[in-house]
């Protein structure tokens, strides 16, 4: 058996073409982690992994057609039979709406022979020890802590018939923690985002979770309604990743999403919000670098909407989707920003969401009269892609806050909320923050929001969950 170097197996790839067209994705992975449970580490371990895409490009007699075919761990010897296939899957497609030349390509990325990059466990060389002394630390303070850490790095490779020979490397690495009480009938949940750990502050975070721990000794039952509500980053993040993944341009100019307009076309142009929010994307963002081209493995992503494996290796820039609470920019391909006479908006692995603010969530929660502080969101659903009803549940504690102060942990709500009406009601946000998202980060890892402040949060049963 004999696997090549990524940029070999990419050229090789390449050279046995017979197709009009192709495009070669090599991506190299590697992943370690640790999981933990009752205070006690369980399982730790390292991964490594390979996957090939090949995208092949005919002429018809109607138009180019694609074929693109993914396979993990390919050994030389099985190359040539992924290419043959590729391009046989071409000449059997009908041919591709999105169709487009193949991006030219220019100066290839200065590391494009280097190899792949990797990570192992010593990224974990101090955040071990401190998690060590936070589990003697929660024994000894009677809380139970379950969760695990990982860190992975992704070195992709991207090369065409038209002379693309770009690359990218991509860290990623998070943390989850629950601590819950003796017996287990409270529970407080807490993540960190981060690209090393060096970042990461477990004691801190588990000092945080022991204080809501504290918070939950009282009880209050309330009844469903709505409620003035403080949603820390983390939920901000399930909402407005949700918002950004399902409302591309094509579907919009369709009517099918709620930035369609009524009689027509989209409603960028349209002011969203009152507070100055801006949404945007951009690969160079601090702390949220992400890749600089358009690196798409399929025309038809099942997660993110808006992908052509036509636009392969399309520079990114930065691009602001709401800019001071007026819609500005939906994701579009090439194809679908002809059709809807949208600017080119390719889709980009980032997300920050900024409207100025400057304080933290607990000074938001100091300046509440009386509201609900939501530990996090999960299980979200959608209900209606029309207005993006959206409902879920909310988990791991929510908080009663009277004259500035916690007193007590409430039930836990069912919720109906749009996160555009969110935003559109929102009348305070704290500082943008990075933060990940409980329900969509293993998708969409980087992320900066900040807490809001929501008055009348649609709170639509009581949850019976922990």
């Amino acid at each position: 058996m004999t696997v090549s170097r990524p940029q070999e197996i990419i050229e090789r790839a390449l050279a046995l073409s017979e197709a009009d067209g192709m495009v070669v994705i090599a991506d190299e992975h590697s992943s370690t982690n640790l999981r933990w449970a009752g205070n006690t580490l369980t399982t730790n371990g390292v991964t490594r992994g390979s996957q090939l895409t090949v995208i092949a490009t005919v002429q018809g007699a109607t138009g180019v057609a694609a074929g693109v075919l993914s396979r993990s761990a390919v050994r030389d010897e099985e190359l040539a039979e992924l290419v043959r296939a590729a391009e046989h899957a071409a000449r059997q497609s009908p041919s591709a709406e999105d169709a487009r030349p193949l991006v030219e390509g220019g100066e290839p990325s200065p590391d494009f022979a280097a190899p792949p990059a990797e990570t192992s466990s010593e990224v974990f060389r101090e955040f071990a020890p401190a998690l060590g002394e936070t589990f003697a630390r929660a024994a000894s303070e009677g809380r139970e802590l379950f969760g695990f850490a990982e860190h992975q790095v992704v070195s992709s490779y991207l090369g065409s018939s038209t002379g693309l020979r770009l690359r990218y490397d991509q860290p990623t690495g998070h943390l989850e923690l629950n601590a819950k009480s003796d017996g287990r009938r409270r529970s407080s949940y807490g993540n960190a985002p981060t690209r090393d750990f060096s970042d990461v502050d477990i004691a801190a975070l588990d000092a945080a979770l022991a204080q809501r721990l504290a918070w939950a000794e009282r009880t209050i039952d309330l009844p469903p309604g709505r409620y003035e509500t403080l949603l820390p980053p983390t939920s901000v993040a399930d909402l407005t990743i949700y918002q950004h993944m399902t409302t591309e341009a094509r579907r919009s100019h369709e009517g099918r999403t709620v930035f369609s307009r009524p009689g027509g076309g989209t409603r960028v142009g349209e002011r969203l919000t009152q507070l100055p929010f801006t949404l945007s994307s951009d690969p160079r963002a601090e702390g949220l670098t992400a890749t600089p081209f358009v690196l798409s493995r399929s025309s038809t992503d099942s997660f993110f909407v808006g992908n052509s494996v036509f636009d392969n290796g399309l520079p990114l820039e930065r691009t602001d989707w709401i800019a001071e609470g007026v819609l500005r920019s939906l994701p579009t391909t090439r194809h679908t920003a002809e059709l809807t006479g949208l600017p080119l908006a390719p889709v980009i692995d980032n997300l920050t969401l900024d409207a100025g603010g400057t304080r933290t969530l607990p000074e938001l929660v100091a300046d509440t009269e009386r509201g609900l502080l939501v530990t996090s969101l999960w299980y979200i659903r959608e209900v209606d892609p029309k207005n993006l009803l959206l409902t879920g549940l909310t988990r791991d504690g929510v908080l009663l806050v009277e004259k500035g102060e916690v007193v007590g942990q409430v039930n836990n709500f069912r919720f109906n909320e749009s996160p555009v009406d969110v935003l559109a009601r929102a009348t305070e946000a704290g500082r943008t923050e990075r933060t990940t998202s409980r329900e969509w980060g293993d998708y969409f890892p980087r992320v900066a929001t900040p807490a809001l402040r929501v008055p009348e949060f649609h709170m639509s049963s009581v949850s019976p969950g922990v």
